[in-house]
C-alpha cells in the first residue's frame, strides 16, 4: 500500500461509501468459530440446531461482526498506513441470521467527520451494512475509526 493511494481523514467525505467484494460462509467456519467463542448449541450442532428457533444452523453473531469487519478491510478504505483502530461501536443490529452458504458482503457509509484536537488524525463514523446474497440486510453498526490526517508535505 502506497501514500499515494491511502485515503487518510482529510480525503473521507460524508456519504462517501465503499463496498466489498462477497465471502461465501461454509458450516465448517460458523462452527469452528463458535467452538471456539460462542459454543452455543444453535452455532455448533446442526442437528440439534434444528430443533431451536432458528430451525438450523447459523453463525454466531461475533462471527457477523468479524467478518463484516474483515470484508470491509477488503475495500482498502483503511489500511495500515491510516487505520488506529476504533474506540468503539454504536448502534450494533442483528437483523437476520447468517446460515452455512450465505455469501456476504459489507459496505462502509461515512456519516461523519470529526478532527481531534491532536491533529494528527480524526474520527470517522462509519454505518457498517453486511447483506446476504438476497440483498438482506443481516447486520448493522456504526463505527468510529481513528484515520491518520495527510502527513505534512504528502498532499
Amino acid at each position: 500500500e502506497t501514500l499515494m493511494n491511502t485515503l487518510f481523514f482529510d480525503d473521507f467525505k460524508v456519504g462517501d461509501r465503499f463496498e466489498s467484494p462477497g465471502m461465501t460462509v461454509t458450516e465448517g467456519q460458523i462452527i469452528d468459530f463458535a467452538m471456539h467463542f460462542d459454543p452455543q448449541v444453535f452455532h455448533v450442532d446442526a442437528e440439534a440446531a434444528r430443533a431451536t428457533p432458528y430451525g438450523g444452523l447459523i453463525a454466531s453473531g461475533i462471527h457477523t461482526i468479524a467478518l463484516t469487519f474483515r470484508l470491509f478491510l477488503m475495500t482498502g478504505a483503511l489500511n495500515a498506513k491510516n487505520s488506529l483502530g476504533s474506540p468503539g461501536f454504536d448502534e450494533l443490529k442483528w437483523l437476520k441470521p447468517v446460515r452455512p452458504g450465505d455469501t456476504l458482503r459489507a459496505a462502509g457509509e461515512v456519516l461523519e467527520l470529526r478532527p481531534s484536537k491532536a491533529g494528527d488524525r480524526g474520527i470517522v463514523r462509519l454505518r457498517y451494512s453486511t447483506y446476504n446474497q438476497k440483498g438482506e440486510t443481516v447486520f448493522t453498526v456504526i463505527g468510529n475509526q481513528i484515520v491518520r490526517r495527510r502527513p505534512p508535505g504528502k498532499e
